[in-house]
């Protein structure tokens, strides 16, 4: 195996500029750049948010998992009104774009503006504004999955879907709970009550908290996706059931290694996952917190031992497990195979 973090070789580099990508598991608010944080903080005086970029990025040095959520959570605060959101949308939409991405489901921390009184309208509008703004300008699509801390109770989730479905706009597509995984069997009605309105369950699982909380995501959430799932290797029968039913797992290696879920990028499973038939995709999750991005994921997948093919997979896994409609799934995977001819031919 080659060694993960080195730099991809010039042919490799060039074939994962070229293929066309989607983004499934990637937080908005996880995804707002050091400089925007640092003129928010400002703005809005976040007093606890370091004032310099060097500070920004040391704050960034997360001892475990409860303290990156700690520091995500005092991030959230610099976001107070419709341009800001906006903004940080536009330039999240923009930076996916000059990756070639052509389209992504974002994690939106709804719960995270409810709680401090912000409206889920003030949300809504900005985030709105510039997913429209970014199909006109860069060709990419942007799709919305609201979510809510599990570890504050059922009643953030349930404040959370009511907002939702009041004032979710149609380009929300599903509903999920993140944060510190605690046990998921108090959200099943509220799922339940979620998928009833056609929303999809979307649920961060295996991130962290053992396979048990991929089975209750499963079992009691009737999830369609994982978001993380590395957990689930810990458990052969598990593996056996996400593989045999085609449960997509979204997977983000750094993240993985910045909040403590592997020791060492090189012991990342996600080869182990392909190998055992999983439906792996490839997602970069809070990518300047953890100072990654989506191409720089491909990399890090290539340097765990994936050829070009096994990456034109990830990508054709990430198509197949996106909500994007028939036509528009053919058409891309289409592209991505001419892609990897032209890069292997």
């Amino acid at each position: 195996m080659s060694d993960p973090s080195a730099p991809a070789a010039p042919d490799i580099e060039a074939f994962i500029r070229d293929l066309p990508k989607v983004e499934l598991h990637v937080h908005l608010e996880g995804s707002m750049q050091p400089e925007t944080l640092l003129e928010l903080a400002a703005e809005h005086r976040v007093a606890e948010i370091p004032d310099t970029l060097a500070g920004i990025r040391d704050w960034y040095a997360f001892r475990d998992f409860p303290h990156f959520i700690d520091v995500y959570l005092t991030s959230v605060r610099t976001l107070c009104d419709e341009e800001d959101f906006a903004r940080l949308a536009g330039d999240v939409a923009a930076r996916l774009a000059a990756q070639n991405v052509r389209y992504a489901e974002l994690h939106v921390s709804l719960y995270g503006h409810l709680m401090r009184g912000v409206p889920a309208t003030v949300v809504f509008a900005g985030i709105e504004h510039a997913r429209i703004a970014a199909e006109r300008e860069h060709g990419i699509r942007l799709r919305w999955i609201p979510d809510f801390p599990g570890d504050y109770g059922v009643e953030s989730g349930e404040e959370t879907l009511d907002a939702v479905l009041r004032h979710g706009p149609d380009s929300v597509v599903g509903f999920g709970v993140g944060g510190i995984e605690v046990d998921r069997t108090p959200f099943a009605g509220l799922f339940a009550r979620a998928r009833a309105e056609g929303l999809h369950s979307l649920p961060h699982a295996g991130e962290n908290g053992g396979p048990e909380r991929v089975w209750e995501a499963l079992d009691l959430l009737r999830a369609e996706r994982i978001g993380h799932g590395i957990d689930a290797m810990r458990d052969p029968r598990l593996v056996d059931r996400l593989a045999e039913a085609r449960v997509p797992v979204d997977v983000s290696p750094t993240s993985n290694l910045r909040t403590g879920g592997v020791a060492d990028i090189g012991d990342h499973p996600l080869p182990r996952m392909l190998d055992a038939g999983l439906l792996v995709t490839l997602n970069s999750d809070d990518p300047p917190m953890f100072g990654t991005d989506l191409t720089n994921e491909y990399r890090t997948a290539h340097g765990l031992g994936l050829d070009a093919a096994a990456l034109a997979g990830l990508a054709r896994n990430g198509v197949a497990a996106s909500y994007l409609d028939g036509a528009e799934r053919r058409r891309l995977t289409e592209e991505i195979d001419a892609v990897l001819a032209a890069h292997t031919g």
